[in-house]
């Protein structure tokens, strides 16, 4: 089983996770011209270059904001020195007119014309940093201001992010305990304790270590990639490694500042395919379905994994709705207090399960209509179920004015005869 494995022995931060990504093997220009879909090209540019932290040689990534005040170059929340960062994500600050707020960075993304999975990973990583800053700053997700996140140079790291793990297709994400650094960092509302306030929100539940004195090493952009995507957090290297990239930083530190990310093949039998998460219940009877589906969005948000309506009989014959709700440890306690605010229920049951999850791989397919996903399932090494991307075939019946099920059925028969000619 293909995997990639983060060893943040010195943390990690948005321009260090995409250096290291470009040094594995991700093209540049590939990252380039996807993130061009987003429209934003008069507004930064992206230069890589070589070089060494203590004789090991890896990949520098970095982003130059075209529409700052003064051109230079922006070396990130990881990067420099404490008396330049900001408190809510400790990047490079500048000219504050360029930065965007939730609703208008998830809009530029939704809107433009990259993948249905980089949408989906890139909005991940967002919502990961917008429940933290809005637990720190009690404020709806909807109302939270990215800061030094909307900030050109973060969207790039991060859509960057989702662009490489869109690429390199992998089937599981795996890292080792995260290096967070210590001390204190001047910011806009004076010194803040290392981890910052949203690094430590983002990093709740996460395996954590502080072994650099007086230095910030893990930044919100960087926790936030890593709470979204990894699957489990080890230091036990029990795999076969394939590949090795590096991504530097701009300090130079008494240990090597750089983020080593290797492909690694693991043994399929041995991996953990059970996830401890959560079952929240409640049974309602009296609210509209309107509100019902706006309690759901809204539950989405507060990061449930799953949310369906059972229709019950209560006692006395009363009609009504059983709401469950599926969610990860970290997320639980939005959960539930999402569910109080937005639904008229006053008490709820919850109980810890065990999920199974079969090894997925998504496969990218050339048809008439271009481009589509299948994804398909694995039980110990066999394909068992495969599905073409919902997503892409709804934009492409969309775009060509036709039946959904017409897509389905032109695109598998364009897979049963590629099976047939092998």
């Amino acid at each position: 089983m293909k995997a990639l494995y983060y060893d943040c022995f010195a943390g990690i931060s948005g321009d260090m996770n995409l250096g290291a990504m470009v040094d594995l093997g991700v093209s540049i220009e590939h990252i380039k011209n996807e993130l061009s879909k987003l429209g934003l090209d008069d507004e930064f540019e992206i230069k890589s270059s070589k070089g060494d932290k203590h004789g090991i040689f890896g990949t520098k990534v970095d982003v130059i904001d075209l529409s700052a005040s003064h051109d230079h170059k922006h070396d990130h929340d990881h990067d420099h020195d404490h008396d330049h960062h900001h408190e809510h994500t400790h990047e490079h600050v500048h000219d504050h007119t360029g930065m965007r707020d939730y609703g208008e960075i998830k809009k530029i993304i939704e809107d433009s014309s990259l993948n249905e999975r980089v949408k989906k990973f890139s909005i991940k990583i967002f919502d990961e940093i917008a429940h933290a800053e809005a637990h720190i700053h009690n404020r709806t997700v909807d109302t939270v201001h990215f800061h030094e996140v909307g900030a050109i140079d973060s969207i790039v790291d991060i859509v960057g992010a989702a662009i490489c793990f869109d690429a390199l297709n992998v089937e599981r994400i795996l890292a080792s305990k995260v290096e967070v650094g210590s001390g204190f960092v001047k910011c806009d509302h004076g010194m803040m304790p290392v981890p910052a306030p949203a690094t430590a929100e983002i990093l709740k539940g996460v395996p954590i270590c502080s072994k650099v004195e007086k230095n910030e090493m893990t930044t919100p952009t960087g926790a936030a990639i890593l709470k979204a995507f990894v699957d489990e957090y080890t230091d036990d290297k029990a795999f076969t490694i394939s590949e090795i990239g590096y991504g530097l930083g701009s300090r130079n530190l008494v240990i090597p500042n750089l983020l080593r990310v290797m492909i690694v093949e693991m043994d399929s039998a041995k991996k953990k395919t059970t996830v401890k998460q959560w079952i929240i219940e409640s049974n309602i009877d009296d609210m509209s379905s309107e509100l019902l589906v706006y309690a759901e969005e809204r539950l989405f948000e507060s990061g449930a994994l799953d949310v369906y309506k059972t229709p019950i009989i209560m006692k006395k014959g009363r009609p009504a709705i059983k709401l469950s709700i599926l969610v990860q440890e970290d997320h639980l306690e939005a959960v539930k207090k999402t569910l109080f605010k937005e639904t008229t229920s006053i008490g709820l049951r919850m109980y810890a399960v065990e999920k199974q999850k079969l090894d997925r791989k998504f496969i990218k397919l050339n048809t008439r209509f271009g481009e589509v996903t299948l994804k398909k399932a694995y039980l110990e090494g066999e394909c068992v179920n495969q599905k073409l991307e919902y997503e892409d075939c709804k934009r492409i019946a969309l775009e060509n004015k036709m039946s959904i099920k017409d897509v389905y059925e032109i695109i598998e028969a364009e897979m049963a005869k590629g099976k047939e000619k092998e």
